[in-house]
């Protein structure tokens, strides 16, 4: 399979395949991993950086501590999976699936998420900033006692999204084509909404305020 959009990456030129395999504490630069069954890899530690990965199944396997520098990502599947503390600098994320990874305490910064199915993704106590879900589905997401500075949501579906305690400083939901917090309107004080998606959330808001309604 081409990737195209490899080509306009600044270090597309540099690349070369990725022809070892994953361990603990690794350290791949300008690498391109392209369509790989990783199943139960180990591999805590590794970093990637200036590299791609694409194609690629992550069935389970531990990746804790994982660092992703400059790293662009596509048509990959994450199943599963232990990804606790895993640091995401300068990531691009496209049309990838993401479901049941658990990736609390992780730290994302000028992450992009684009055209992504995520599915139950564990983000509990991460620190979230200039992150961007665009076009995606997001299906009880657990983003509880996380840290989430600059994040927006454009064109993406939210679906029983849980926020408890969650801290916020510019969090943008407008252009969101769906959402629906299933816990923790009480912590998004200070979020952005539209009038549309005012209307739609007025019930749940008003029960998680302890407002009744009548007539």
């Amino acid at each position: 399979m081409t990737w195209p959009v490899l080509e306009s990456l600044p270090y597309a030129q540099h690349l070369q395949p990725f022809t070892g395999e994953l361990e603990m504490d690794g350290d791949h630069t300008e690498v391109h991993l392209d369509g790989a069954e990783l199943d139960e890899a180990q591999a805590s530690g590794t970093r990637f950086s200036e590299s791609a990965i694409t194609g690629v199944t992550f069935t389970g396997g531990d990746f804790d501590h994982v660092r992703l520098n400059d790293v662009w990502i596509s048509r990959c599947r994450w199943i599963g999976g232990n990804w606790a503390e895993s640091q995401l600098l300068d990531v691009q994320i496209m049309d990838s699936v993401l479901a049941g990874v658990q990736s609390y305490r992780a730290y994302w910064r000028r992450v992009v998420v684009q055209g992504c199915k995520v599915d139950s993704l564990n983000l509990r106590a991460a620190k979230l900033q200039d992150v961007v879900f665009r076009d995606c589905d997001l299906s009880e997401v657990d983003f509880g006692d996380a840290t989430l500075i600059n994040v927006t949501f454009p064109g993406s579906a939210i679906r029983r999204a849980r926020f408890g305690k969650v801290t916020t400083k510019k969090v943008d939901f407008r252009g969101a084509r769906e959402l629906d917090v299933a816990q923790g309107w009480e912590s998004l004080r200070g979020v952005t909404i539209d009038g549309g998606q005012l209307a739609e959330v007025a019930p749940a808001l008003a029960l998680a305020m302890g407002i009744a309604v009548s007539g």
